[in-house]
């Protein structure tokens, strides 16, 4: 929860804008049939000449990278181009063997959206989506004494970019924005939306001015924020910042930051004042990707319910706010199916008590990693069963709740757990 004060917000407005880079889920790279998944894997052993930048071969896009980017424009309400074409953004890093990534600087693949995203106080912030691209990672260094070690197990690994408009205005609505930008992503099967391992990774833009300024202030992009708690943080940090700066009539400087979680604070990773020269131009060993609109409506007429039906379903079952966000964190979408399922099939008292156990006792544990819902035995005649027992006290609550974790663990019937353990 955010820590600033009001009166400052009385007197300075912050404007936040957010890209986040979302690791697609595939098995493949974007343009090699190299391995995706290089987490456990040595340095540099998940890489194929494509990769390296070795010449003599062509890249070959991966089909499947361009299903799931459709997804992900469904997921954000925007529109998927007919046409979209990639470009080669040229610089010089180490961690980038070609000389250029491959990106979509001029036609991307998705075009404006918003996503709608709940706050805490029960209300929402709508963010539109100025557009997505798809893109290839670049390799990863590890700096070492004087040495930079190089692993390109990453590179051409399938990202799409989520870029925002400059919708935010808060260090909770840039949070909130980016909880729910990744159970969108998750829930369509975009990412596996490990932010451990960097599957999504937030920029997050941050300018300050007095209040009621027609012009927005020079910004400060802080890079590769890999947590909700992260992007709340570093909002907060440089909105004090650049308060200060403008309080005490400094200038802010146009910069890109790092952050760093144990400090709390951000640091000046390299100047933006003068704007680097990508000499983008077009990709012409990639060709244009050309969609029908047949082919993009049968790609996302197979998705799953996303966050927004699926919290509309469970408010409307009687949960309330707090109930259905823990519900929305539950990863497994057999367990969320089987929550609507629940709740179209019942009513009354014994719904509250179904969803009450699932959401807070089962979710509970498995949140706070005391348990799983993998091998789960979901079974709606049982559970129901169960909550019939409690409803006419044939069984405490305390006692169902242990026979509902023997039930969900063994797949046997409430009664018979409940006279074996004489409940």
């Amino acid at each position: 929860m955010s820590t600033l004060k009001s009166e400052i917000f009385d007197t300075y407005e912050m404007t936040i804008g957010v890209e986040c880079h979302v690791q697609l889920a595939t098995k493949t790279k974007l343009f090699s049939p190299a391995d995706n998944d290089a987490r456990d894997a040595d340095p540099n052993s998940k890489v194929h000449p494509i990769d390296f930048g070795l010449p003599g071969m062509l890249p070959v896009l991966n089909r499947h990278a361009v299903d799931l980017a459709i997804r992900a424009g469904k997921a954000l309400n925007a529109e998927i181009a007919n046409i979209s074409r990639f470009d080669r953004k040229h610089y010089f890093y180490p961690d980038l063997p070609k000389g250029y990534q491959t990106t979509q600087m001029y036609q991307p693949i998705i075009l404006a959206g918003y996503v709608e995203a709940p706050l805490e106080d029960g209300s929402s912030v709508r963010v539109r989506v100025h557009h997505a691209h798809m893109e290839e990672d670049a390799g990863k260094l590890t700096h070492f004494g004087g040495y930079s070690l190089v692993d390109l197990n990453r590179a051409g690994t399938p990202l799409i970019e989520i870029v925002s408009e400059p919708d935010i205005h808060s260090p909770a609505e840039a949070r909130a924005y980016a909880t729910e930008l990744h159970r969108l992503m998750t829930y369509a099967g975009v990412t596996h939306g490990d932010l451990y391992h960097g599957n999504m990774r937030f920029d997050v833009n941050i300018s300050v001015a007095p209040k009621g300024a027609t012009e927005l202030g020079k910004r400060a992009e802080v890079k590769n924020l890999n947590s909700f708690r992260s992007v709340e943080r570093a909002a907060e940090y440089e909105f004090r910042r650049q308060v200060e700066l403008l309080e005490s009539g400094e200038r802010v400087v146009q910069e890109t930051r790092g952050w760093s979680d144990d400090s709390g604070m951000t640091t000046t990773q390299r100047s933006k004042e003068d704007a680097q020269d990508y000499r983008y131009m077009p990709d012409a060993d990639i060709p244009p990707i050309v969609l029908t609109d047949e082919e993009i409506a049968e790609i996302q007429a197979d998705m799953p319910m996303l966050p927004g039906e699926f919290r509309e379903t469970l408010r409307g079952a009687g949960l309330d706010f707090a109930m259905t966000e823990t519900a929305l964190s539950i990863a497994d979408a057999k367990v969320r199916d089987f929550l609507v399922e629940i709740a179209a099939a019942t009513n009354g008292e014994v719904r509250r008590r179904i969803l009450n156990w699932l959401v807070i006792d089962v979710q509970g544990k498995v949140s706070a990693g005391d348990d799983t819902w993998e091998g789960k035995q979901l079974l709606p005649d049982h559970i129901v069963q169960l909550a019939e027992m409690a409803e006419k006290n044939e069984i405490s609550s305390n006692s169902a709740v242990t026979v509902l974790f023997e039930m969900l663990s063994s797949g046997d019937a409430p009664r018979m757990i409940a006279e074996a353990k004489n409940l």
